[in-house]
């Protein structure tokens, strides 16, 4: 079976207290099916997961949140946590960075708390979506149809509730991001290859390499 995202370039947008397998089972996921993913963060360090309420370990951030663009990625992904979307929507930056996400039509898959920072950046009304069921009239609030499923698509959005969804989570974010892998550009052929065929082409070059070996003769080279 050929690898469905390859290609794809992905951005993981964490802080410290992301929940970690809804930051860990994702990437695993998308790496094993060809995707390029990126951890991104608000500072170069490393940042801390979090097994609900108990520290988990470390992951190795790719890049600061100030160094990159949204249009430096083809899709992005929003683990939950409680402290980890918490920060994001307190930053300017994170909220421009999914604002920009949602302006050039890119997908985005969101778990958990993860509609948090959708929330603060204006991104939800009138949009259907789940997440943890904690958290839900903060969605109605700001607009959103919040649904009680596993998993809710609703047009470049995908999202769950929490880590008992990962398994739906994990297939339906392949689904919607192999809907936009990026068009690859085919070589330009040479006048010559699109016109003549191979064999003949394959003839000329052989004539002259011939015809040169056979000056090089003459002059005595």
């Amino acid at each position: 079976m050929g690898k469905k995202l390859k290609g794809l370039r992905v951005a993981v947008l964490a802080a410290d207290g992301f929940e970690q397998v809804e930051l860990t089972q994702p990437v695993k996921k998308l790496r094993r099916e060809g995707a390029c993913v990126k951890i991104i963060s608000l500072l170069p360090t490393a940042i801390r997961g979090m097994n609900h309420l108990v520290p988990g370990k470390k992951v190795r951030v790719d890049a600061p949140l100030k160094k990159v663009k949204a249009a430096d990625f083809d899709a992005l992904l929003l683990p939950g946590g409680l402290a980890n979307p918490d920060t994001l929507r307190q930053s300017e930056l994170a909220r421009e960075f999914v604002t920009d996400f949602d302006r050039l039509g890119r997908p985005v898959a969101v778990i958990c708390h993860g509609p948090w920072l959708l929330i603060s950046a204006g991104l939800v009304r009138d949009r259907r979506l789940t997440s943890w069921p904690g958290i839900q009239d903060d969605v109605r609030n700001a607009g959103g149809h919040w649904e009680d499923a596993a998993v809710v698509r609703d047009g470049t959005w995908v999202s769950s509730r929490g880590p008992q969804d990962l398994p739906a989570f994990d297939q339906a974010m392949t689904a919607l991001f192999a809907e936009y892998l990026p068009q690859r550009t085919p070589r330009k052929r040479s006048i010559l290859a699109r016109h003549w065929p191979r064999w003949l082409l394959g003839g000329l070059t052989l004539a002259a390499l011939g015809h040169g070996l056979r000056e090089r003769r003459l002059l005595g080279v």
